[in-house]
């Protein structure tokens, strides 16, 4: 089974990527990897909040990832590969809206279901956890 520092290659690879866009407001690490409770099998969710949504994601992978297509969830545009280790990542461009206040229910849903912030310059993200987790 991949492990946890397969995953994390490919969060900093992806937050390596950010650095060098100024569309790119922030990286996010979602699901059960962000919870600490994946099982064999589990992809990797990175929501990636953007200005920006034609960026071609596919840049922040190996060269040799496969596209296994994309959809949408409302607001966001998922992007889907595989990479040649059989990890199977999924990058979401979701525009700033998608981190706003108050948080629309799709968003909270994500949020509370498993949410780490890897890299958030604006604090964009980390208020949205904040939101969603409400008051201490």
């Amino acid at each position: 089974m991949l492990g946890e520092a397969d995953v994390a290659e490919v969060a900093a690879r992806v937050v390596r990527w950010a650095l060098d866009r100024p569309a790119v407001r922030g990286v996010a690490l979602a699901g059960s990897w962000a919870r600490g409770q994946p099982r064999a099998g589990s992809d990797v969710d990175l929501v990636v909040l953007t200005d920006d949504e034609p960026l071609d994601v596919a840049d922040a992978l190996p060269a040799d990832a496969v596209d296994l297509g994309s959809r949408r969830w409302g607001p966001l545009h998922e992007r889907r590969f595989r990479l040649t280790s059989g990890l199977e990542v999924d990058l979401g461009l979701a525009p700033l809206s998608w981190a706003a206040v108050p948080v629309d229910h799709g968003t909270a849903r994500v949020v509370a279901g498993g949410f780490r912030v890897l890299w958030d310059p604006d604090g964009l993200l980390t208020r949205l956890v904040g939101e969603v987790a409400g008051p201490s």
